[in-house]
């Protein structure tokens, strides 16, 4: 029985998963069709935006955003902007607060050096580099992208080993602003609420949407479509999600029951 089986087992219509290594797809279950990645959409932006630094139109530590906040700050949602307003809910660096609206104010402000569009600047960056034809941003850069579970397998492809930006995803995928607590969307609060430039760490948060296996270097980002991206980079492994049910309890008991299946199929040393 291979530990995707237990995806037939889960109250959705549509579910397509996979695990990817390094050198590809390892097992796979459910249809290659578009679906909407939610939040997932963040780590394409995060690495549009490391792309647009590593090449010097921006630098992570110059002013963008609310006052006194910086790239660096709006990456990792530590620039006090609420949710999906203007409103500032802290100073820059004392809290994480989990803000789509910051990721557009981002978004915003690197087009400010590259002009165009953010989708065109996705493509160009990452998408049409991966090979990942199938997917497009069709929205905010914060929550827009759809495509296949096939591209989102390259996505995870290129985490596990970098081609963009590689100078930068050490950076990138560790804690930025340690120590700062927050509030992890559909887990509660988490003291510390960690996270990289873009990319939510695992850590030593609990409950979490990983599993009880994955090691705290793992990272990645879930969506409220029901979708999910982790990467571990111990087990050098990864799993990714796409499913048409938005995340609910059902998802926040079957994940970490999927990801615990993964690792002891594929990488049973874990944990």
């Amino acid at each position: 029985m291979s530990a995707l089986d237990i995806v037939k087992t889960w109250p959705v219509d549509t579910a397509a998963v996979a695990v990817v290594d390094a050198d590809g797809v390892r097992d796979r279950t459910g249809p290659d069709v578009a679906l909407p990645w939610a939040s997932v959409t963040k780590l394409l932006t995060a690495l549009t935006v490391l792309v647009a630094v590593d090449r010097g139109d921006v630098t992570l530590d110059e002013p963008a955003g609310p006052a006194g906040s910086t790239v660096r700050h709006l990456l990792a949602h530590t620039s006090g902007v609420a949710f999906d307003e203007d409103q500032q809910l802290a100073a820059p660096g004392r809290k994480r607060v989990y803000s789509n609206r910051g990721f557009e104010l981002l978004a915003d402000f690197v087009l400010t050096r590259t002009g165009g569009t953010f989708a065109e600047l996705m493509t160009e960056s990452v998408l049409r580099p991966l090979g990942m034809g199938a997917t497009g941003l069709e929205g905010s850069p914060a929550a827009g992208a759809v495509g296949p579970l096939s591209d989102l397998a390259l996505l995870a492809e290129e985490l596990l080993r970098p081609t963009l930006a590689q100078d930068l995803m050490p950076e990138a995928t560790s804690v930025q602003f340690p120590g700062v607590s927050g509030v992890l969307p559909g887990f509660g609060r988490q003291d510390p609420n960690d996270w990289g430039l873009g990319f939510e760490l695992r850590d030593g948060k609990s409950p979490h949407w990983t599993g009880s296996r994955n090691s705290p270097s793992t990272f990645g980002h879930f969506g409220k479509t029901g979708t999910f991206l982790w990467v571990d980079p111990v087990a050098g492994l990864a799993c990714a999600c796409l499913t048409d049910r938005n995340f609910g309890d059902w998802a926040a008991e079957a994940w970490p029951a999927l990801s615990d299946a993964v690792l002891d199929e594929h990488h049973p040393t874990a944990g």
